[in-house]
């Protein structure tokens, strides 16, 4: 029997995916499997994977023959998986020794569907912790309530796959695949999901995953079209959270965080390209005028004046025709 399945993806990583694979040896068991997903790699990344395949202790690899994304890839890796439990780790982090052992006797012990952990950040030489927005920890709670406030950052904006455990019961219920082809932003319908469907949850204070930010290769330090996934993303958690049984109260939540999204891709539109930035405030300000106007209001007049006149200003923004996310 498995204990555990441990999904990575991989793409163009050959700088950073032998510290990965080290870190998944410093924790494998006889009983863990670690699929390794090659995206169609097109760097060094397949030679590596294939030694690791031969040296790591339950390392299964799985090739696409094109690249489909990280949504994609985790998803290849969730039809493969057999763990009782399953997690994430990106090709380019890595874990402390031993650390999934703990994760797994946190999960026994409490026996919920899933767990939510810290992480530690590394950009460069800087380290910085990084919590989960929720306040008790070690507790089993019901997920659809750690939703709200609308107004504060909760575990449903802690939108990290990789930052926590999830039972076989919810693969097994459909609430662990993710949206294929998104290229940006798949964790967010994916997390608003599993608070809304799943029964339990906890929040543990493990730290053990190790977040490389600012790779020169990750989307999100690329300015292309592909960025623009994000509004995909959020029209799914929008249009899944309005046929909600609790709608009314959970759409606020879903609203904002939208917005909040929008302003901050536009407060740095200078990383887009040309063409992408035009598109960025088209797009958006369509995708404003998707949203429910009386709950846009509501969340616009709860913001600062900076991103509500920002948003304001766009939502008036003539949209070309047909112009869609």
């Amino acid at each position: 029997m498995v204990k555990l399945s441990v999904i990575v993806p991989f793409y163009n990583v050959q700088q950073y995916a032998p510290d990965t694979l080290r870190s998944l040896r410093a924790n494998a068991r006889d009983d863990y499997e670690f699929i390794l997903v090659d995206d169609c790699s097109r760097d060094g990344t397949p030679d590596i994977l294939e030694r690791a395949e031969r040296e790591l202790p339950g390392a299964v690899v799985v090739r696409h023959e094109r690249n489909g994304g990280l949504a994609t890839a985790r998803n290849t890796g969730l039809d493969r998986a057999r763990g009782e439990y399953l997690t994430f780790l990106d090709g380019d982090d890595w874990l402390a020794p031993g650390y999934y052992d703990q994760l797994v006797a946190r999960m026994d012990d409490l026996g919920c569907d899933f767990l939510r952990t810290d992480h530690v950040q590394c950009t460069a030489r800087a380290r910085s912790v990084h919590r989960v927005p929720h306040g008790r920890r070690d507790v089993v709670l019901d997920p659809r309530a750690a939703i709200l406030p609308a107004d504060r950052s909760t575990s449903v904006d802690y939108a990290y796959a990789w930052a926590g455990i999830y039972h076989r019961r919810l693969a097994d219920r459909g609430l662990l695949h993710f949206t294929d082809g998104l290229r940006t932003a798949e964790d967010r319908p994916w997390i608003w999901r599993l608070h809304r469907e799943a029964e339990s949850f906890a929040v543990v204070g493990l730290l053990g995953v190790f977040y490389r930010r600012g790779v020169a290769s990750s989307l999100t330090q690329i300015g292309d079209v592909r960025q623009l996934d994000f509004l995909r993303a959020f029209d799914q958690v929008i249009a899944e959270t309005a046929a909600d049984r609790d709608a009314k109260e959970l759409l606020p939540k879903a609203v904002r965080t939208y917005c909040a999204i929008i302003s901050h891709h536009l407060g740095s539109i200078e990383r887009f390209e040309p063409p992408v930035a035009r598109k960025l405030k088209s797009l958006s300000a369509a995708a404003l005028r998707r949203m429910p106007q009386d709950v846009l209001n509501e969340a616009l007049d709860s913001m600062d004046l900076a991103r509500a006149t920002r948003l304001r200003r766009l939502r008036r923004r003539p949209s070309p025709a047909g112009a869609a996310a």
